[in-house]
Parts: C-alpha cells; structure tokens; sequence
C-alpha cells in the first residue's frame, strides 16, 4: 500500500516537476524561481490527481479537498525537497539545456531517489492510520 501511495504522490510530482523544469528551463530561469516553480506545480498535480479520485466516489469539494490535503502533504513535500535536493546537488543538471542527456538523467534519477525516500516515510503514515490510509477506502 505504501508503494502503491508512494508511486501516486510521484505520478503527480513528477507531472508537475517535468512541466515546472521543462517551462523555467525554455525561458531561462535561474535555480530559485525554476523550482518554486517546478514545486508548486508538483503540489497542484498531485492534489488534483487525489482530488480526481475523491470526486469520482461522489464527495464534495470542500471534503475532498481536506481529504487530499491530509493524504498528501507531507507525501509531497518529502518528495519535492528530495527530488529537488538532487537536482541541485547534480552538477550542471539545473543548467543543463532540454535537450540536454544529464537534464533528463538528473530528472529521472532525482525522481527514483524521491521514491525510495519517501515510500518508507508513507509507510510510517499509513501504518498510524494517517496519508493515505484516510482515503484508500474511496478508491473502491
């Protein structure tokens, strides 16, 4: 369950990672806005795909959006401080261009080591009743 929950949360981060590098890095930001960027958009992805769900099991806005925050937040957050962290600690990959092999390997591998992470810490959530374990019985 926790891998399941974990593998959700980086559908959605990495949606919004992917989209918010691949915006700043074509305009030619620098490292902060690129990833405030690139970390809000993950927020919003991952939400929505949460909220998608908790929609289609008939709930209302304002309870599926209480629903995802508590399922998500600190799923999120992890993962974007890890994933970010490596993109920064990469050398070059933040001014890599988009065609560029270490841009997209730093991606990917920025990703990985954000759900290695952050599949335990899910764990850890899950297993108090917490994240995840709040809204998997709407997922039926």
């Amino acid at each position: 369950m926790a891998a399941s929950a974990t593998l959700h949360c980086l559908t959605g981060c990495a949606i919004g990672e992917v989209l918010g590098m691949v915006i700043a890095t074509a305009l030619g930001w620098h490292n902060l806005p690129s990833i405030v960027l690139a970390v809000a958009l993950a927020f919003v992805f991952g939400y929505a795909l949460t909220l998608r769900g908790l929609f289609r099991a008939g709930l209302k806005w304002r309870q599926a959006l209480r629903l995802a925050l508590a399922a998500d937040t600190l799923s999120i957050l992890v993962m974007e401080i890890v994933d970010n962290g490596v993109m920064l600690i990469v050398p070059g990959a933040m001014d890599a261009g988009l065609a560029s092999l270490l841009f997209w390997g730093a991606l990917a591998f920025s990703l990985l080591v954000a759900f290695l992470v952050t599949t335990p810490i899910n764990k850890w959530i899950i297993g108090r009743g917490k994240g995840h374990a709040v809204i998997h019985a709407y997922h039926h």
